[in-house]
């Protein structure tokens, strides 16, 4: 029995050991940061920022790869299966990780069990856009269109988040439009800009070029606060939808089982790049938050979400598809 326990003890010892081994060799090879969303969006944005830094951290190249679609499914399936030896990781915002358990009633992943947290990066308030040439030139005259005509606006949905945002503020407006599915918020804005769809909801990055190029109009903030980039436009709280709070957030996952020496090592780097100067003035260009945090801060703030964002869709009267 003693020679079992010292075997099983020094087996123990070994696999520990080899995983601090590979931990302090990480990355001995290139690494891949799969995005669920198209070039042009927050996540991807993100994404390619903290591939740059943590390549000239490491000295390995950090590759971005974009798998958009499906809801996020085709990403977070990716991440899911792939060998959990930190050369896969995940930049993912709350659609795949906290909305899509809301929004779906079967997910081919689970956002809990399939991914280890690594770090926090940033949130940003979504915005609400018009076409340029509307003439719905405030929220209030897509409001009144809308109920002049129930159920004839379409507005672009660039994901399970921005489909529940959407529908809240149409309840709490005591409107219907009918939703058009995107892969992701950049391509619903550009069809909001050629004419395909009357108002979208998106990040800020999704937006605003063609705003700035006079293509579409920012009608109405979701977050607490205006925009320090667009001071001139109103949150939809301030038009008297009381608690509306709809913001989108960008976080860094590995595949479960990963190496916790290798997590730690990528968290702890993750942490101090995001909470650089120079990642605040980043994501400031875009209107967005810094919100580092390790490890135990994202699960937590991951199953807090998925509270959050199903009270949100429960108000909304969307049921799971």
């Amino acid at each position: 029995m003693r020679r079992l326990l010292l075997a099983c003890l020094i087996a123990t010892l070994g696999v520990s050991g080899l995983a601090h081994a590979n931990a302090n060799n990480y990355p001995r090879k290139p690494v891949k940061i799969v995005v669920s969303f198209p070039p042009g969006t927050g996540s991807d944005s993100s994404a390619r920022f903290l591939a740059q830094k943590l390549e000239a951290r490491f000295g390995q190249p950090f590759v971005v790869e974009n798998r958009p679609g499906a809801n996020s499914f085709i990403a977070a399936q990716t991440v899911a299966k792939a060998d959990p030896d930190g050369y896969t990781l995940f930049v993912a915002s709350n659609s795949p990780m906290a909305t899509n358990v809301v929004q779906f009633k079967t997910l081919p992943y689970d956002p809990v069990r399939d991914f280890a947290p690594v770090a926090r990066l940033y949130y940003g308030a979504m915005i609400l856009s018009v076409r340029a040439d509307s003439p719905y030139k405030t929220v209030a005259d897509l409001v009144a269109a809308a109920k002049v005509k129930p159920g004839k606006l379409s507005y672009g949905s660039g994901s399970a988040s921005y489909q529940i945002a959407t529908e809240l503020f149409m309840k709490q407006a005591g409107i219907t439009a009918v939703a058009i599915p995107y892969k992701g918020a950049a391509p619903a804005v550009a069809d909001l800009a050629g004419g395909q769809v009357d108002f979208a909801m998106s990040d800020y990055l999704a937006a605003s070029a063609l705003s700035q190029a006079g293509k579409t109009r920012i009608i109405a903030v979701g977050g607490d606060k205006r925009l320090p980039l667009e001071p001139n436009v109103p949150t939809l709280q301030e038009l008297g939808y009381k608690d509306y709070y709809m913001v989108n957030w960008v976080a860094l996952f590995a595949p479960a089982k990963t190496p916790p020496a290798i997590v730690k090592k990528l968290s702890d780097a993750t942490v101090e790049i995001i909470s650089s100067k120079e990642a605040a003035e980043f994501v400031g260009r875009t209107n967005g938050q810094i919100f580092a945090g390790g490890s135990e801060v994202l699960r937590k703030y991951q199953l807090d979400e998925i509270q959050r964002w199903t009270k949100a869709a429960e108000i909304a009267g969307i049921p799971k598809e």
